[in-house]
Parts: C-alpha cells; structure tokens; sequence
C-alpha cells in the first residue's frame, strides 16, 4: 500500500504522501485532495499506477465549482485551480433541470481523460450534482478546487506484501519502486560441539533499492562478534563477514482483490571481504576445519542463486523459495556447496476489521531444510564435513506505521544429520526493523 501511495505522491497535482489515504484496502480504494493550484489528469494517475506495476481499474472525483455552458455542452469550471471538467452521461438533462450557467455546485462522477496530448480533455460522468454557497459564504465547504479524488485500483488492496516479507523465507516481492528499505537485524545464535559451546552475535545490514517495477538491487552487510570455549578454556573472535550483492528480476504478477501472486528469481555474489582470521587459542579442543568455522566466513566468493513464489489472498500468505550456494575457497578453506528450500505461512492476525493499512500483526510460521555437501581445507574435502537439517521458526511481526516494522523470530533444529567436523545449532534468535524510503 506505501509503494501506491508513494506513486502518487510523485504526481504534480497530487499532495505529500501522508495525505493519501487507503480508505478500503480490501476493495483497493484510495483518496486524496490534490493541490488546488495544479490541474489534474486520470491519464496521468493511471500511467503513475502502471509505473509502480498497478492497474487503474476507475477514478472518482468531486469538484466544487462553477458551471458553465457552451455549444457543446455542461462543463464545471474548479474554483481554485480553474481547470475545466466537461460533463457527459445519459441522465445529465435530468441532473442538471434546473440549473443554469454560473451556478455553484459541487459534482461527483466517474473521471476519465479523453484525447491525448494537447487535446486532452478531462470528463466527468456525474452520479451527484448539487447547489451549494459560494466558498468564501460557507466556511463548512473545502477552500480546495477538488474536494477529493476516489481511486479504485486492481491490486491496490493486495495483502501488505510491500512491507510485510518473510523473515528467513525470500520475497518475491519487491520494495518500494524509484526507493527502497533499509532493514537492520540482530541474531544470537547458539551452537556446539561436543564440550565446545559457541555464541555468535551477528549485526546484518540490508540495503534495497527498486529502480523499476521488476527489478530490485540489494546488498547484505554482517558483522559478528563470537565467543567460543571448552570447559575453563574461552576465548573471542569480532570482524565483518563477507558483503553480498544481489539483483532481484520478478518475473510474474497476478493482482486481484486483496490478493497477490508473484514470482521471482534472484542472483547473488557473495565477496571475499570478510575476517578469515582463526583463534590461535593451543588449547582449544577442535580441529583446523571447525576453527575455521568460528570465523565470520563460508568460504571465498560464491555465487547464489535464488527461486521464490508467494501468494497472498485476503489474511492468508504463503511461500517459498529454492536457493543453491556454490563456495570457492579463501585462505585455504570452505563449508560445502548448499541447497537451501524454505517455506512461509502468514496470518494477518490483528486488527478484526481490517479495512486500512497499518497497526497490523502477523503471526509467521517458517520452516528451513538445509543439504550441506562436504567441506574443505587446504586443498582437501574433510570427511564428516556435510549436513542435513530442518529447522522451524515461528515469528511475529508488527507495522506501526507504513513505512516501519519491527519483527522477531525464534529458530530451532527439528531434524539434523550432521558429520563430527560441523557445529551444530542449537537455536537462533533473531530480531529486527525495516524502514521504507
């Protein structure tokens, strides 16, 4: 809904963001008063929407004016901006009876353009007309040329997957268009093996950007600080893992009353930028390959590449993706090529009526299956190195307003293979925001 509203903002005529207002997003529909001294265009609203990858199915619009008469027929003539609206429809005699050019009225109708360019006329179809005071003699009568525009768009009241995503499952969807999110996240996650117990803390940043209504450009910053020890044995280990670009290309969308089906497919590098430094701790009780892993890397670069469909349709949303992860390695070592398959189920739980965006919850369920292949070190595939796990997550999220959320979710191990040379997890919170620019 913020992507819509952010379309229309970009509008000459139309006001700032926080001024458009979702009034039915089951129904897709939206309102605003457009700035009084600009003239505006349905041609134009509608090509907005289109940009932004939404449908204008009709517009409605009231104008508080004056009438006026010509050859070819009524017009209504805004107070403020004095642009001309010609009006056109079947009962249009009946209508307007009694009228008589000059009168001050105000009229609602369906709104279309008709012509292009520098003929483009802007038309009324009128389902209500009525005599009302000049402004300046009724204060209870908008200063505003429009009072308003209706706008019903297919599509527009999909299920906020905007701003609402999975957490651990890829999005299909993409952010905001000609902007994007930013999106700061904390995990703690807990792992051992055998006597040794590991603690990491993982700051990940997310930078997104949508330059087109298909096409989205990330990038994921982390930064881990970890401690790891045996017994009476501890030590500490801090530095940023390795930095992952990705370009995001959806290739389908189905729009329909407050429902949404996408697809899309991602492709990620993952660079060498991070700390390979190993504990140098003598007495810590692990072998070359399971140091390597206390460090805040996989591996060198590697490329990912990504699968994932959503579909939402009313309260419900569900999911999932497919990734594969091939590694190089860095300094000598590598955890094993991944196969990742990951799937979502949401419910937007609160509120009750739920009639416009924001003040939102909902409650997540996902769940993860991760195939590890064997790993590597100087050279050599380490024998017990690979992995099988699945792991469930169930989640909250909240959107206090329609740019922010805050969210948090707790993992654990279901089911796990794992050989003797791979820490195990034992559990991963994670907790984080995301803001839309």
């Amino acid at each position: 809904m913020y992507n819509i509203r952010k379309a229309v903002s970009r509008l000459d005529f139309a006001p700032n963001i926080e001024a458009i207002r979702i009034t039915d997003i089951k129904r897709g529909l939206g309102s605003f008063i457009p700035k009084p001294d600009k003239p505006v265009s349905f041609t134009a609203l509608k090509t907005a929407l289109k940009k932004a990858g939404y449908t204008l199915a009709s517009a409605e619009v009231t104008v508080l004016g004056t009438l006026a008469r010509d050859p070819e027929g009524w017009s209504v003539v805004a107070d403020t901006s004095k642009q001309r609206f010609e009006i056109e429809g079947a009962n249009l005699n009946q209508m307007l009876a009694d009228a008589a050019p000059d009168l001050h009225i105000e009229i609602t109708g369906d709104w279309k353009t008709v012509g292009e360019g520098a003929n483009a006329r802007e038309v009324i179809s009128p389902r209500a007309a009525k005599k009302v005071a000049a402004a300046r003699d009724n204060k209870a009568v908008s200063p505003d040329a429009l009072a308003g525009i209706q706008v019903s768009a297919v599509g527009a009241g999909e299920a906020p997957a905007t701003l609402f995503t999975p957490i651990r499952t890829t999005s299909p969807g993409l952010t905001v268009y000609k902007g994007g999110a930013i999106t700061p996240r904390y995990s703690f996650t807990r792992q051992h093996l055998g006597d040794l117990k590991v603690d990491r803390h993982a700051l990940r940043l997310n930078l997104s950007y949508t330059p087109t209504p298909t096409l989205q450009l990330e990038a994921d910053i982390p930064y881990q600080r970890s401690s790891f020890g045996a017994g009476s044995r501890s030590a500490s280990g801090q530095g940023f893992g390795n930095i992952t670009l990705w370009a995001k290309y959806r290739f389908y969308r189905a729009l329909e009353i407050w429902g949404d089906r996408q697809a899309a497919v991602r492709l990620g590098l993952e660079l060498p930028t991070g700390k390979s430094t190993v504990p140098k701790d003598p007495t810590l009780p692990a072998s070359a390959f399971v140091r390597q892993q206390l460090t805040p890397i996989a591996g060198g670069l590697s490329a990912h590449i990504d699968t994932a469909y959503s579909q939402a349709k009313g309260r419900w949303v569900y999911g999932g993706n497919i990734e594969g992860i091939a590694r190089s390695e860095r300094d000598g070592f590598r955890l094993g090529h991944e196969v990742r398959i990951n799937t979502d189920l949401e419910f937007v739980m609160l509120p009750l009526k739920y009639r416009s965006p924001t003040n939102e919850l909902f409650v997540i369920f996902e769940t993860s299956f991760v195939h590890r292949s064997r790993g590597r070190i100087n050279g050599e595939t380490v024998p017990g190195s690979s992995s099988t796990e699945f792991f469930v997550a169930p989640a909250l999220q909240y959107l206090p307003t329609s740019r922010f959320l805050v969210e948090a979710s707790l993992q654990v191990p279901v089911v796990r293979n794992i050989g003797p040379q791979m820490l195990r997890t034992d559990r991963n919170i994670l907790i984080g925001i995301r803001y839309l620019y």
